[in-house]
């Protein structure tokens, strides 16, 4: 459950910098039992990751670096940050979903290291859309990638509490699975930081991340019958593109 205390806020939220980030952020063993209850400061996690990144696209633009480097930089950074933790998760679930002929196979295939084709084609698509939105996103790049970091953490969590775990073990069944009044604080936040970032253009945007999110946990449940890490990873990457792409054509 939520802990309106501020020190519980911080605690909360840095369990999800731990979790969904590489920064070295040391805590107790203990403080991980609220790793589903931290959840609802995910979005937040995604609007500190998406302003580092665009502090870097900031001071590559002041140099005058061109505007395709400027965005190369910028998803460098939040590659590098996450520990491509999500684009491993969607070429993993490309992986699975699409090489595998049942569930048992197609979990098998998705905790495999290794990368195949479908994982190969679907990260190269993500990256390229993601860049290509935020090129022609110009002067509206920053306030874009920032509110489609936030909406895309919200939908992991929605993911998160409206499916089961479809395996009994894993970092997303370590974590648990958030209570509906986490999921909606998260929405809640994702949705107020889109609005005042983009305006108007949020209704399209967060319209579109809504139905991709319940697309995907459709397949999700259908191939699987529920979620994983990697499911959730891909969420996000789904999730961000779509966002990307909705601003692009909104703003």
């Amino acid at each position: 459950m939520l802990d309106p205390r501020p020190s519980a806020s911080l605690r909360d939220l840095a369990v999800a910098l731990s979790l969904l980030t590489r920064l070295p952020v040391h805590l107790p063993t203990a403080a991980y039992a609220r790793g589903a209850a931290s959840a609802w400061s995910w979005p937040l996690v995604g609007l500190m990751l998406a302003g580092l990144a665009s502090c870097v696209a900031v001071t590559c633009q002041a140099i005058g670096l061109p505007k395709e480097i400027i965005v190369l930089l910028a998803l460098l950074t939040l590659v590098i940050l996450t520990g491509a933790m999500h684009e491993d998760g969607l070429a993993d679930m490309a992986d699975g979903f699409w090489g595998g002929h049942d569930r048992a196979r197609r979990l098998d295939i998705m905790r495999d290291s290794r990368i195949g084709a479908y994982g190969v084609i679907a990260l190269a698509l993500g990256l390229g859309l993601r860049a290509m939105a935020l090129v022609s996103l110009g002067i509206f790049m920053i306030p874009a990638i920032m509110a489609a970091a936030a909406l895309s953490r919200a939908a992991m969590v929605v993911t998160m509490a409206t499916l089961p775990h479809a395996r009994t073990d894993g970092l997303s069944h370590a974590t648990g699975r958030p209570a509906a009044i986490i999921a909606a604080t998260a929405c809640a936040i994702a949705l107020f930081a889109t609005i005042l970032l983009t305006g108007t253009a949020a209704l399209p945007a967060i319209l579109a991340v809504a139905i991709m999110t319940a697309a995907t946990m459709r397949i999700a449940h259908g191939k699987i019958g529920g979620q994983t890490g990697d499911v959730l990873g891909a969420t996000q990457q789904i999730t961000e593109i779509t966002a990307l792409i909705a601003l692009s054509a909104a703003l």
